[in-house]
């Protein structure tokens, strides 16, 4: 907490470069400074646009499969590749993304301590905002939340 809060300034500060060097180094040693030029043929873009039409309208037929309950074995194959990919998806987020681990890291170091400093001037700021929150999710509510047909409520049977 001292360290977040800059109580000993020497040691938040080194903790803050340590790790604005280490991200720098790691961005230094994974980007390539020559930028290539590029260029994209016409005839390949068609191709893919056509090839794009033909699997997107194919996937629409099987979604319309799916929602119609006429293939559960499609289901529960869409359902399984859709866990494998967030599994994934996940996985390289937590491997791979250091900016947003430094971006986090900076946003610790200096959030608490700023808050700490101006706490006097940011809670009435808050409090505004969250008001105005409220009003324009009430504005939300009645203009497109209100309008969204519902299903007749189920009974619930007594004995």
């Amino acid at each position: 907490a001292d360290t977040f809060l800059w109580r000993n300034k020497k040691i938040s500060a080194g903790v803050l470069g340590v790790a604005t060097v280490i991200w720098v180094l790691f961005e230094l040693l994974e980007s390539p400074l020559c930028i290539p030029e590029v260029h994209i043929p016409k005839n390949p873009v068609i191709g893919f646009a056509e090839a794009l039409r033909f699997e997107t309208n194919l996937a629409f037929t099987v979604f319309r499969d799916i929602a119609s309950g006429r293939d559960l074995k499609k289901f529960l194959y869409v359902c399984d590749c859709w866990l494998v990919d967030l599994v994934y998806c996940w996985k390289l987020v937590q491997l791979r993304d250091i900016v947003l681990h430094n971006i986090v890291f900076v946003l610790l170091h200096t959030v608490p301590v700023l808050y700490e400093k101006y706490e006097d001037k940011v809670d009435p700021f808050a409090e505004k905002a969250m008001h105005e929150i409220k009003k324009q999710y009430v504005v939300f509510n009645a203009n497109v939340l209100s309008k969204i047909p519902r299903g007749p409520s189920k009974e619930k049977k007594k004995d």
